[in-house]
């Protein structure tokens, strides 16, 4: 998919399923825009390199267009579809044939790359030094070779991700891990093909697992490669790669998809982990089974599948399964799930939040579009609520004694305005029966118990594509035996086309029995500056209250030609600590860096 707007900025994304949409996936094309007073017009050219298709004389290209006014919140496309199906429902899509003989060129990309880096003197939180600066440098390559017109591999050696983007902080007041997302450019390309799971919760492959040790913090990628695409009715995905440093392993992924009638497959996946000498060699495996359907105009789409692993030193069953059925339409939209998480499951390259349950997660939605008062569509779950309930794995779903945790939620009233204005109000139920004591928050405890509570939930949020765009949400009551509020306030501005100003602010007030209380804190900031289509700047700010660190991440990018890049990029951690306790400023803490380095590197692309 390729996008733009009146300004010429570009958009791109790689889509292969109707719930398969990843922008990060980036091709090689141009546009070109032109406005005068009647309205404005766009020209793209899309190289056949950044499509995938089998070459022939008679190859015919699905094809759509869409038009997204956002200040009338307003859809128009070429060839229409029904509301149950929307956009990404490829069958539903036009034509474009007698292209004549067609075929790709350029079956070989080379990217090699040079970067410096200046790492700054580390510190302690009073200011006291770690580690002296120093200057170092590195180069590497990539590579993209067309092995066939529709199966693509790609090499890497030496690999460096000095460009990517600094991960969203998080402040975790569960007892839970947190998820975070991919953004490694290598990663990411068909990345989706080699799921198997529930992002978030369950998933066989999580591609962090590679080159990220448990922090966050990168680990050397020796070499690396990936083979992805087509093949007949098949889709496959394998990828491999060698890690460095004090944390040498050897990894590999290989995941194969059968087409089944226009939309559906069967699938399998396996994976394995080669760590350093002496701690052996874990696996994972997996099959599922994805089914969309639509039956007299509505979606139903049933899914279900069953991983297993193989790792030393973990004992129990090590099994997981799910089943589900969506029905995702306009007027209901309704959707059931069934999980299993054997204590013993611990696939070596997945990410597993719980193990050890029974899991059951559902909504039925409610969506009429009264066409009055400026409402769009309206959204109720009332009188069924939303829920995800969890037992443990020797108990039942349906005695709450077993419950785990339960979260319900009861939407009495939300929806979208015809301004593309979003609003909600939610009443929940909620339960947690830790059985050890947690940490929630610094040195505030959470002891065990079983511990049930109500909130209330309120939120607005304007259209993204007004100038000035806000939002709010709060929600408040009570909270394991005490009570707190959430409260976040995000605000975009928009400014001449050039200029995105945004922040994010995210405030938890709690009072628990015992004297405990606390203040999260965490805000984000991001402010990016787009000279042309081709060069932009972006700073990004975070600061959390947690870990009183403010951090900064600022990135130049500069396109010479399509295919090279120029990144100057600066990352820098700062303690916020002697301001936060209400100590004299210690200015010596406060303007020396906790860890930073600044980084330009020169990317260059050659073909044949």
């Amino acid at each position: 998919m390729f996008g733009t707007n009146p300004n010429g900025a570009m958009w791109d994304a790689q889509f292969s399923g109707v719930d398969d949409l990843n922008e990060n996936w980036n091709g090689i094309w141009q546009v070109a825009v032109l406005g005068d007073r009647t309205g404005w017009t766009a020209e793209f050219r899309i190289p056949f390199l950044a499509l995938r298709f089998q070459a022939g004389t008679n190859t015919e290209f699905g094809f759509n267009i869409r038009r997204f006014i956002r200040r009338k919140n307003e859809e128009d496309l070429w060839r229409s579809y029904g509301r149950a199906q929307g956009l990404y429902h490829l069958n539903n899509e036009g034509a474009i044939t007698d292209l004549g003989d067609l075929h790709r060129s350029h079956d070989l990309e080379v990217y090699p790359y040079a970067l410096g880096r200046a790492v700054e003197t580390e510190h302690d939180s009073v200011g006291g030094e770690t580690r002296g600066g120093y200057f170092s440098g590195k180069t590497g390559v990539d590579a993209k070779l067309g092995l066939t017109p529709t199966l693509t591999a790609d090499l890497t050696v030496n690999t460096d991700f000095a460009q990517v983007e600094a991960d969203q902080q998080v402040i975790n007041l569960t007892r839970f891990p947190f998820f975070f997302p991919e953004k490694r450019e290598f990663f990411l390309e068909s990345s989706r093909l080699l799921d198997l799971g529930t992002p978030g919760k369950v998933q066989v492959f999580y591609s962090r697992r590679i080159g990220l040790d448990t922090s966050g913090a990168p680990v050397p990628i020796v070499a690396g490669g990936r083979v992805y695409g087509r093949l007949g009715p098949w889709r496959v995905g394998l990828l491999g790669a060698r890690t460095g440093g004090g944390d040498q392993a050897n990894d590999a992924v290989v995941r194969v998809h059968h087409d089944l009638f226009d939309r559906s497959y069967v699938g399998a996946i396996g994976t394995l982990h080669a760590g350093p000498g002496g701690q052996g060699v874990a696996r994972a495996g997996g099959v599922d089974l994805d089914l969309p359907l639509v039956v007299h105009g509505a979606n139903l789409e049933p899914k279900v599948w069953i991983a297993g692993s193989q790792t030393p030193g973990v004992p129990g069953t090590p099994l997981a399964w799910r089943l589900s059925t969506d029905n995702p339409n306009d007027l209901f939209d309704n959707f059931v799930s069934l999980y299993r998480i054997d204590s013993g499951f611990a696939p070596p390259l997945g990410f597993v939040r719980r193990t050890g349950i029974w899991e059951t997660t559902g909504h039925v939605d409610f969506m009429p579009r009264p066409g009055v008062l400026g409402i769009r569509q309206l959204d109720f779950t009332f009188p069924i609520p939303s829920w995800d309930i969890i037992a443990n794995e020797t108990g039942s779903l349906v005695r709450s004694a077993d419950w785990q945790t339960a979260w319900f939620e009861w939407r009495v009233f939300g929806g979208d305005r015809q301004n593309g204005d979003h609003f909600e109000v939610n009443v929940q139920r909620l339960l947690d029966a830790p059985t050890d004591t947690f940490d929630i928050f610094r040195a505030v405890v959470i002891p065990p118990g079983r511990y049930w509570w109500s909130r209330s939930e309120l939120q607005y949020f304007m259209n993204p594509g007004r100038p000035l765009s806000l939002g709010a949400f709060v929600n408040w009551g009570r909270f394991y035996g005490g009570h707190s509020t959430d409260l976040e306030i995000t605000a975009v501005w928009r400014g001449g086309g050039h200029f995105i100003v945004s922040t994010d602010l995210i405030r938890t007030t709690a009072q628990l029995p015992g004297g405990g209380a606390f203040t999260a804190v965490l805000s984000a900031s991001r402010l990016e500056y787009d000279f042309n289509t081709r060069t932009s700047a972006l700073a990004f700010v975070q600061y959390d209250n947690e870990n009183e660190r403010l951090d900064f991440n600022v990135r130049f990018h500069w396109i010479p030609v399509i295919g090279d890049d120029v990144f100057l990029v600066w990352n820098s951690g700062y303690t916020t600590d002697p301001l936060a306790r209400f100590r004299f400023p210690d200015t010596k803490a406060l303007s020396r860096p906790l860890n930073g380095a600044f980084v330009i590197k020169v990317v260059h692309r050659l073909t044949p």
